[in-house]
């Protein structure tokens, strides 16, 4: 790699920008001029519309009336992905370079001139930058895959920097039109979802030269609260699964194929520190028919899998999957979903097998966990249980720490400071420590902090513990949220600052301890009114949901999606 100069001046009419869409009357119109509004570098805006039936077309045609560069393509029928149309637009375009844009997506100011300036620069038939998820409603922007885009610099070869598996966006990226179809690389036709992944798999397997850059060129609209979820969002169904490891095989042997080895392997590794871990996390949230067809499929694609596969993947993702190769169905899921979480967490029991050596459970000794003994104290995943009771004033934290096959107790706890961070915003509250003393069960520690809610505020935060040990070292983790009697419900507490405080503990996904808090009488009566909109949302889906079931089949498969 070599540092960009970034000094080349783009020239004018170079790109096109693909805009993709279906059904989005409500945000085509915004993406379309964020791309319009790039300037003299595009040259033209293909607006491939898939078949909708709603305002999306007559709006496209109205604005390809008054502004010449945009050029609408209308396919007669729905493809049900993101594919198909992209190719529509790769075929259409008659500039020298091209980018997408999803419809519900915008491009930044600069965004084109920053990729065109450095590809151009480069000599490099492909320019990368750095993508933002701006979660909405809230606005936060966080960043994608940031280790990627810290700096500009220019990749010679894709195999000299593995971690480019990792970005499978295809949207903040400029492609040479000519090398796209050159190396003849298209999107997977029709519904395949996660069609990025192969897409970025057949770039990449070309051996591109790479240009990166640091600025912001895409941002992707995150709707949690939409109607609809987007295909990455709604992981609800296990096809979802299915096709994301389908997705992912394609991805590896397109790149195995191409000799690419490193990368091949970049991308299984990938797979088991991203993919594995983030929907282990949701299996607590499904129901048995779920995690028990998710368990089948895990395991066959496991199966694949070789011991260099392994290897250079981080701890957690490797012992979760060693863990269901190793049973024939969904087994441990409290534990797999905490070891599966962001620092990871492995929660007890601790077992040995006969030599003394660390394995995840009794019955089954061949997931050894040895490297727990020779890892740093500093990325260990330590247990830490959280009970939050909420009470007028200040209210009481309690943390107990556990053991971990005797390497914490090398190390000495000395004492944990807590701090809860403001999830939409990222807004840090007060920090406080605390010593640990010995805890009420052996092997434990614990501690006990004051935190007042009041000072934090409305909003969903989220708990933080650093770890400070007596030789020195230290770590950053999460803790389990303690469920029990009184704990994890909703209570209204008495404020000086906002006269009522209504709090709810909670536990994440992850099994993580955050708590919601709503300040003042209008912010308790705002959460109840949600309260009673969710409830009779369920109860209407319910219902359509029984009317679905009564229709005919035919009926209900010729939805487009």
């Amino acid at each position: 790699m070599r540092i960009l100069p970034n000094t080349h001046r783009p020239p004018t009419a170079q790109v096109s920008v693909v805009v993709i869409g279906h059904n989005d009357a409500a945000h085509v119109t915004d993406a379309v001029r964020s791309a319009l509004a790039q300037g003299p570098a595009v040259r033209e805006v293909v607006a491939v519309d898939d078949c909708s039936a709603d305002r999306s077309a007559a709006l496209l045609d109205a604005l390809a009336r008054d502004e010449p560069r945009v050029r609408v393509v209308r396919r007669a029928v729905n493809s049900g992905g993101c594919g198909s149309p992209r190719n529509d637009g790769i075929d259409a375009a008659t500039a020298p370079y091209v980018m997408f844009l999803d419809s519900d997506d915008v491009l930044p100011p600069g965004a084109v001139d920053a990729l065109l300036a450095a590809a151009l620069d480069a000599g490099a038939p492909v320019g990368a930058g750095r993508c933002v998820r701006r979660e909405l409603p809230s606005g936060r922007d966080i960043p994608w895959q940031p280790g990627l885009y810290a700096r500009p610099a220019v990749v010679a070869r894709p195999a000299r920097r593995p971690r480019l598996v990792h970005d499978t966006l295809c949207v903040n990226k400029l492609y040479s039109t000519g090398f796209l179809r050159e190396h003849g690389i298209r999107f997977p036709e029709g519904p395949f979802r996660y069609e990025d992944f192969v897409f970025t798999a057949r770039v990449l397997a070309a051996g591109p030269r790479i240009a990166l850059v640091p600025d912001t060129v895409y941002v992707w609209h995150v709707r949690r609260d939409a109607d609809r979820l987007s295909i990455s969002l709604d992981r609800s169904g296990v096809d979802n699964w299915r096709a994301r490891t389908e997705a992912v095989g394609a991805a590896h042997e397109i790149l195995l194929g191409a000799g690419e080895k490193r990368l091949a392997r970049a991308v299984r590794a990938k797979f088991l520190d991203h993919e594995l871990r983030m929907y282990t996390r949701e299996l607590a949230q499904r129901g048995p028919a779920y995690r028990s067809e998710w368990w089948r499929l895990t395991r066959a694609f496991l199966g694949s899998f070789d011991a260099t596969d392994f290897g250079p993947a981080p701890a957690p993702g490797r012992v979760i999957a060693r863990v269901v190769l190793a049973a024939d169905e969904p087994r441990d899921l409290p534990r797999l979903t905490e070891l599966a979480a962001r620092p990871a967490r492995l929660r007890p029991p601790y077992a040995r097998a006969a030599d003394g050596t660390p394995v995840w459970s009794a019955d089954l000794p061949q997931v050894d966990l040895d490297h727990l003994l020779e890892r740093p104290v500093r990325v260990l995943p330590v247990a830490v249980d959280a009970e939050l009771r909420p009470r007028r004033g200040t209210s009481c934290l309690r943390l107990r720490l556990h053991e971990l096959y005797g390497r914490l107790g090398e190390a000495g706890p000395r004492a944990v400071t807590a701090e809860f961070t403001e999830r939409a915003s990222g807004r840090r509250g007060p920090r406080r420590t605390s010593p640990f003393a010995p805890g009420p069960d052996p092997d434990t520690w614990s501690a006990e902090i004051e935190v007042d809610l009041a000072a934090l505020g409305a909003g969903t935060w989220d708990l933080r513990c650093r770890l400070g040990f007596h030789d020195g070292t230290g770590r950053d983790t999460t803790a389990h949220a303690v469920a029990g009697p009184g704990l994890l419900r909703r209570s209204a507490v008495p404020s000086a600052r906002h006269g009522l405080l209504l709090i709810q503990p909670y536990a994440t996904h992850s099994g993580s301890l955050a708590v919601r808090i709503a300040s003042g009488w209008r912010g308790t009566t705002a959460v109840l009114r949600r309260r009673l909109a969710r409830l009779l949302h369920c109860c209407t889906t319910r219902r359509c949901g029984r009317r679905r079931r009564a229709a005919p089949r035919a009926h209900r498969e010729g939805t487009p999606p």
